[in-house]
C-alpha cells in the first residue's frame, strides 16, 4: 500500500511538472506570477546582504569598545580614543553599504535586518563620546556622521551635464528605537568601565558615572511602557548596571578609607557576584 502510495505521488508530481512544462508563458496570470517571483528572490537576496552587513558592523562595533575599556590601563588615553576612532569610521562605510542596499526602499520593511549591528553602533559611538566629554551624544549628532557620497560609476560626460546642486549623496538615519536601545546597553559598559577604574585606585570615577547613570535611568522612566517593547525589557538590566555602580560608590563612601586602594576592586567585585546570586534566586 505504502508502494502504491508513493508511485500515486511521484506520478502526481511528474503531472505537475508536465503542466508547468506545458503552460501557456504568455497567460496573463503566469506572466503576473513571474513578476512576483522576481520581486520576493530580490527581496530576499537584499535581506541576506544586510544580515551580512550587519554582522559585520556588529564585530567592529565591539572590537572598538573593548578597546575602549583600555583607557583604565594606560596613560596614553588619547591615542586608544584615535585609534577607536579610526576604528569607528571603517564601521561608518559599512552603515554606507547599508544605506546604498535601501536607497529607494522602505527601511522598516528590512528594519529587522540591520537594527542588531545599528544598536552597537549606537553603543560604541556614545560609549567613546562620554569617554571624551562626560556626556551623551545626541540622535542628531549621530546620524550628522552617517552621510556619504555615492560612488556610482557614471559617465564622465553625464556628470558634467549634470548640475552641481544634484550631489550624489547617500543618508543613513538611525531611529529613534535604535538609539534607546543603543544608549540602553551603554549602561552595561559604563558599569564595567566604574569596575576598571576601581580596580586601578580611581575614586572619582565611579561618582560621575552614578550621576549619569542615574540621569539615563530617569529619562528611560519618563517612557515608561509608552515606548518599543524591547526598550521597556532592558530597562531592567539598566537597574542592574545603576545599581552596581552605586553600590560600588557605597563601598568606597563608606569603607574607602579603611580598604586599601588596590584591594577595592576585589571588595567590588565579591559584593557584584553575591548581588547577581541573589537576584538569581528570586
Amino acid at each position: 500500500c505504502m508502494v502504491s502510495g508513493e508511485g500515486w505521488s511521484r506520478r502526481n508530481a511528474e503531472a505537475a511538472q508536465e503542466r508547468d512544462a506545458h503552460a501557456n508563458s504568455s497567460s496573463p496570470v503566469i506572466a503576473a506570477f513571474k513578476v512576483f517571483q522576481q520581486e520576493l528572490d530580490t527581496r530576499h537576496d537584499k535581506y541576506e546582504r544586510l544580515i551580512k552587513i550587519s554582522r559585520d558592523v556588529t564585530i567592529e562595533s565591539k572590537r572598538s569598545i573593548f578597546l575602549l575599556h583600555r583607557v583604565t590601563n594606560i596613560p596614553d588615553t588619547e591615542g586608544v580614543l584615535n585609534e577607536a576612532e579610526s576604528k569607528l569610521d571603517g564601521v561608518r562605510q559599512k552603515i554606507g553599504q547599508i544605506a546604498e542596499e535601501l536607497r529607494g526602499e522602505d527601511i522598516y520593511q528590512f528594519h529587522r535586518a540591520f537594527t542588531p549591528g545599528i544598536q552597537e553602533y549606537v553603543e560604541a559611538v556614545t560609549f567613546l563620546h562620554y569617554i571624551r566629554h562626560r556626556s551623551l551624544i545626541s540622535l542628531e549628532e549621530i546620524n550628522a556622521r552617517l552621510v556619504f557620497m555615492k560612488t556610482d560609476n557614471a559617465d564622465p560626460k553625464d556628470s558634467a551635464e549634470a548640475p552641481p546642486s544634484s550631489a550624489p549623496v547617500l543618508t543613513f538615519q538611525v531611529t529613534p528605537a535604535d538609539y534607546l536601545l543603543g544608549v540602553a546597553d551603554l549602561t552595561g559598559e559604563l558599569m564595567r568601565l566604574c569596575i576598571g577604574s576601581v580596580g586601578n585606585g580611581d575614586i572619582d570615577t565611579p561618582f560621575q558615572l552614578s550621576q549619569f547613570l542615574r540621569q539615563i535611568h530617569d529619562g528611560f522612566s519618563y517612557i515608561g511602557n509608552t515606548g518599543p517593547y524591547e526598550v521597556s525589557k532592558k530597562l531592567h538590566t539598566l537597574r542592574q548596571s545603576l545599581g552596581k555602580v552605586e553600590d560600588a560608590c557605597y563601598t568606597l563612601r563608606v569603607r574607602g578609607s579603611e580598604i586599601p586602594k588596590h584591594m577595592l576592586a576585589d571588595v567590588f567585585c565579591t559584593r557584584t557576584t553575591h548581588m547577581d546570586a541573589e537576584e538569581g534566586v528570586v
